[in-house]
Parts: C-alpha cells; structure tokens; sequence
C-alpha cells in the first residue's frame, strides 16, 4: 500500500510504533505497559486462589477483566466512573470482551480453581484502548501463568494459544491498520479484530459507522487486522521472550522420559 496521508505519515498498513514492557507493577503476578502511539495502558493481573460460587469444587478456574480510564487520559477531564456508582455501558462491554478474548486462550482446568484477574487502566486515550488493552492483558497474563507454573502451583502450562487485537478501519474510502483518535472520529467503517497469533479468529467487532459495508470490504479489513496482530506477536514475543525461555525449561524437564531402570547385573559393573 501507498502512504496515506495519515498523521505522522504512517503507511495504511503500518500499526503505531509499539512497545511492551513487563513487570511494571511490584505486587502484581503479571503487568505490563503497552504504548501503542500515544495510546498507553497499564495491565495487572492478579491470582487469587478461588473462583466464583458457580466454579466452586469443579476443578476449573476463571478469568475475569476490569476496564478504566484515568480522568485525564482524555482531552478533556471526564468524571471517575466509581462517582457515577457503575460502569458505563462502554466499560462494561469493554470489559467483558477483554475477559471473552482471554478465556479463549487460557485452559481454565490446567488454571485450577483460581481467579485471573486483569485490571487494564488506560494512562492516555488516543484511539484503539481496548484492543491495546487485549493485547497488554496477554503478556501480563503470559506472566501470571509463568509464576504459576515455575512455583509449581501449575503443573500444565495453562495458555493454549498467543492472542493479540487491533483496529482497523476505512476511512476516506481507503481501509487503515490500527486508527488513532482522529481517524476514528471520521472512519466510515470501523472494526476491533481480536485473534491468535497462528491466524485464528477470536472475536470481530464491526460497524458502519457511516454507511453500510460489503463483504469485500470486511475481508479486507480482516487480512489488515491479521498483518497487524502477527506483527504485535512478535512485539509480545520480545517483551516476554526470557520468561518463556524458562517456561520452555520446565515444561522439557516434565517432558523427559525417565531413564529405564538398570539390570541388577548391571548395577555393580563387572565382576
């Protein structure tokens, strides 16, 4: 694709400058900071050994996200939700994806009966916090199951898959990779693809926020969306890269067959 004449530059197939870091909050099992552009969130996720009353004495655990904005992540000041007594519609339905995509990729047997809990605060708003927020909540989750098994209080690695999001849009009847704020503001189609990191779709959210769109158009969107998600793989692959390394050394020890037991003859050389 051509450089569109979008901010900075960027091509219409290139994400934001992205960076990952781990281990950004002391107490927490699992955090992480993602800065997507000018968008930044901070993920924690956090074990606490039991699950809800629907879960109890089965053997499984549960993983579960909260979402939150500062006050001033936003151009303007908007008022705490806790002064407004609930969550908006929006941070609920953000919220319950975060969770969704997640549950799609953690083995909640091999979890045990534990809740994860991902707490994602947005630091700045600039477009695309709730896919930056899916994608930050995998490493810090990577990260929590890390600890989990390296302590031995897992005996199975529980992630079954790599999972990342991103937005995607057309905007001036051109499809872009990853809107900030004000390609959002005047996308005449606007999408959040979640996925895995081997191509596997998780879930898709698509508007028209202007006109309707056809198939086409949504394919499109969808194979941008999958470039951009292997490509924030491998960003989540660096980050976590000397983590997994030692993941990948537990999981070969429990994977080495035992020795066959020796020949009593044998035991005391020759004669």
């Amino acid at each position: 694709m051509t450089t569109q004449n979008r901010p900075h530059g960027r091509a219409a197939d290139a994400l934001r400058p992205v960076r990952i870091e781990i281990g950004v909050m002391k107490f927490a099992e699992g955090s992480a900071l993602i800065e997507l552009g000018d968008t930044r969130v901070v993920v924690a996720a956090s074990v606490e050994n039991r699950v809800p009353a629907f879960l109890r004495d089965t053997g499984k655990g549960w993983l579960t996200a909260e979402y939150s904005m500062l006050p001033r992540a936003t151009h303007s000041r908007s008022a705490r939700e806790v002064s407004q007594g609930r969550p908006s519609g929006r941070t609920s339905e953000i919220q319950r994806l975060i969770g969704r995509s997640l549950r799609a990729v953690v083995d909640l047997v091999a979890l045990g009966e534990r809740t994860l809990t991902l707490d994602c605060d947005v630091l700045q708003a600039d477009g695309g916090t709730r896919t930056a927020a899916v994608t930050g909540a995998y490493v810090a989750t990577a990260l929590a199951c890390a600890r989990l098994l390296l302590t031995g209080d897992v005996a199975t690695w529980p992630l079954l898959a790599q999972l990342a999001a991103v937005s995607v849009g057309v905007v001036g009847g051109t499809p872009l990779l990853d809107l900030e704020y004000v390609e959002d503001q005047v996308a005449e189609v606007d999408m959040n693809v979640v996925a895995t990191a081997d191509g596997s779709l998780v879930e898709i959210q698509g508007t028209g926020e202007k006109r309707s769109f056809r198939r086409a158009e949504m394919d499109a969107l969808v194979d941008l969306a999958q470039k951009g998600i292997g490509e924030l793989a491998k960003v989540q692959n660096e980050a976590l890269a000397s983590t997994l390394a030692e993941v990948a050394a537990v999981q070969a020890k429990s994977h080495r067959r035992p020795a066959p037991p020796k020949q009593e003859k044998d035991l005391w050389g020759r004669p």
